[in-house]
């Protein structure tokens, strides 16, 4: 049976995930950075092998369950999101003199009457939010097309916000939306997305179910010339009326004269031209524009075709003094977004989470080499190293279910654990980690070892990206505007 998901459903969801963040139970989010090692052909403890790419062109994450648990296996470090990190965005569409630019239909994908053709914009889209209908001003501000003057350049910039429509010498009209903040430019402006948000003014102002546009789909011939006025527009609502203007015996213009109320259809019949003057008139069709639910401007993000959420999250430097929990020592090649995950048992809910494990050790014979591999010969762990701290003999490492970082030959993966001699199979180095119960650096070791602050495989990965290789300075800040598209 043929069926659509609706845009409006799209929103909706796009709505409640945003919701999510600040309800009265909320889930709770972090953002993770991870896989330290190289992307490519890895060997699995049953031998099958694992393509990922390369680091100059990593693969697109696989969404199974199996794949859920290696994520976790390299996951560095995790910062929670709030409430004040995500808000709903739309397309950024800058503008820019010498373009013709999309203007509002409401039937844009529907058939032509008597025909078998769609209603397809300028730009030849036929579904709205797919069409440059609305831009983003110099000065911030955004404005939705209502009128393009029959598929001109537009060469004048809207400016003001005023709630009355704009009319520019281009012959464009334009209707203020909102402005973009200062915050919102800061967090919530990238090159391809911008946010989207209702100007209290302006939805205020807006009128349900007025018809500010009517357009000539059809001139028609042998009218009466001369501007003919009182024509009322046909539909489901009141008080609507129009002018003709009738030159050459066609209809040349058309100006809405009153907007009305409770219009979601409306129609000008030739026959009421003609009633009004314009006699001998025929052929004539008249297209008038329904505005959305609420008038132009009363509901932004479902105007404007919501349905993306962006996420703005820092990785700051100083972030890696908190317990070593963000390190600066190793690159990252992948950013999770994961819903509810545990700490200690319960509810994850500090700011920063370390995944790494970590061992404390005495009488290293030198220093261990990042994204070496370490083994312990006694027990047969196999890890790789994340980062050495030579001030505090704190080892960080990571153990996957790959033979390369975490699995010995015999397929099996085992905790580093006991007094048992650490080797890096690069470095040459050894160590014997500490039997003590201890605070060292603010992370509590417990016999020489801490498993980290996020429980392996707890809560649900929502979302995932491999990237290129970020590398990470003590001077540095990571920015990343993650956008998911409902």
């Amino acid at each position: 049976m043929p069926a659509i998901v609706t845009n409006k459903f799209r929103i909706h969801n796009a709505e409640q995930f945003t919701e999510s963040f600040s309800e009265a139970s909320p889930n709770v989010y972090y953002l993770g950075i991870g896989r330290p090692q190289a992307f490519g052909t890895l060997t699995r403890g049953d031998s099958r092998t694992t393509n990922e790419g390369t680091d100059a062109s990593p693969l697109t994450p696989v969404d199974s369950v199996q794949d859920e648990f290696y994520y976790f296996d390299d996951l560095l470090a995790a910062k929670r999101v709030t409430s004040s990190d995500i808000t709903n965005v739309v397309p950024r569409r800058n503008w820019t003199s010498g373009t013709v630019y999309d203007y509002y239909r409401h039937d844009y994908g529907n058939r032509i009457t008597g025909t078998t053709t769609t209603q397809t914009a300028d730009s030849g889209a036929s579904v709205l939010y797919d069409t440059t209908f609305y831009v983003l001003s110099s000065a911030n501000h955004v404005y939705k097309c209502l009128d393009n003057n029959s598929g001109a350049n537009s060469t004048v910039e809207p400016t003001g916000t005023s709630t009355s429509i704009l009319s520019t010498a281009d012959g464009y009209k334009w209707k203020y939306m909102y402005s973009l903040t200062a915050a919102q430019q800061t967090n919530f402006l990238s090159t391809d997305f911008m946010a989207v948000a209702t100007d209290a003014t302006v939805s205020s102002a807006a009128t349900d179910g007025a018809i500010n546009i009517v357009k000539i789909k059809s001139a028609g011939t042998g009218g009466t010339n001369g501007t003919h006025t009182g024509i009322a527009i046909r539909g489901d609502g009141s008080s609507g009326t129009v002018s003709v203007t009738v030159s050459g015996g066609a209809v040349t213009a058309v100006t809405v004269t009153n907007a009305g109320t409770g219009y979601t259809f409306g129609y000008i019949r030739n026959a009421d031209i003609v009633s009004a003057g314009a006699t001998g008139l025929s052929g004539a069709e008249l297209d008038c524009i329904i505005e959305p639910k609420g008038g132009h401007g009363f509901n932004a993000v479902k105007e404007l075709g919501g349905f993306y959420v962006m996420l703005n999250t820092n990785f700051e430097a100083s972030e890696a003094s908190n317990s070593g929990d963000f390190t600066t020592a190793n690159d990252f090649r992948r950013v999770a977004l994961i819903r509810d995950p545990e700490s200690g048992g319960s509810a994850a809910s500090a700011t920063t989470l370390r995944n790494t494990k970590a061992v404390l050790v005495t009488s290293p014979s030198g220093n261990f080499t990042v994204d070496e591999e370490i083994n312990q010969a006694t027990t047969g762990a196999v890890g790789k190293v994340v980062e050495w701290d030579s001030s505090n003999n704190i080892l960080y490492y990571i153990q996957t279910r790959f033979n390369d970082a975490g699995v010995d030959s015999n397929g099996n993966q085992t905790a580093f654990s006991g007094t048992n001699t650490i080797t890096g199979q690069s470095s040459g180095v050894t160590a014997t980690p500490s039997s003590s119960t201890t605070t060292v650096d603010s992370i509590v070791f417990t016999s020489g070892y801490n498993s980290g602050e996020l429980d392996a495989d707890t809560g649900d990965v929502m979302y995932v990206e491999n990237r290129s290789p970020i590398t990470r300075a003590s001077d540095q800040t990571e920015n990343v505007k993650l956008i998911i598209e409902f």
